[in-house]
């Protein structure tokens, strides 16, 4: 969930993020991601009670800046398999079977573990480096 370094704008991350981001769009392609990824960035601001952060990642994510993604029953279906094969967490296996039933040619991670699956229905797995897995 690489969205939340450019949202909180991490000075190690966000400019590895906003590179990603800029390639994806000079080659015509979408940006997508699970409503739940909305849900687990706005969980901080609630927490903190940050009023405007919140009214800020929510506009971000209605601007059509990236494709949100239902959380369907073929969704749900994929999460099962994900979470019954691999050891991932139930966040992880979210975005994983969103991302595969959409059939996404690249997932984007932080996430060492995450990058040397071979999940069906994702082409490749990337780190924040550009390295192909």
């Amino acid at each position: 969930m690489l969205f939340i370094y450019l949202l909180e704008a991490n000075p190690q991350f966000a400019p590895k993020v906003e590179r990603i981001q800029k390639q994806i769009e000079n080659r015509g392609h979408q940006l997508v991601t699970s409503v739940f990824a909305v849900g687990e960035i706005l969980t901080g601001p609630r927490k903190t009670g940050d009023h405007d952060a919140v009214a800020a990642i929510q506009a971000w994510f209605r601007s059509g800046a990236v494709d949100l993604l239902p959380f369907t029953v073929e969704t749900a279906d994929r999460y099962s398999i994900l979470r019954s094969k691999f050891n991932v967490r139930q966040a992880d296996a979210i975005h994983l079977a969103t991302a595969a039933v959409k059939g996404v040619d690249v997932f984007v991670t932080n996430d060492e573990h995450l990058q040397k699956l071979q999940i069906p229905g994702i082409t490749f797995m990337v780190g924040l480096d550009g390295k192909v897995f």
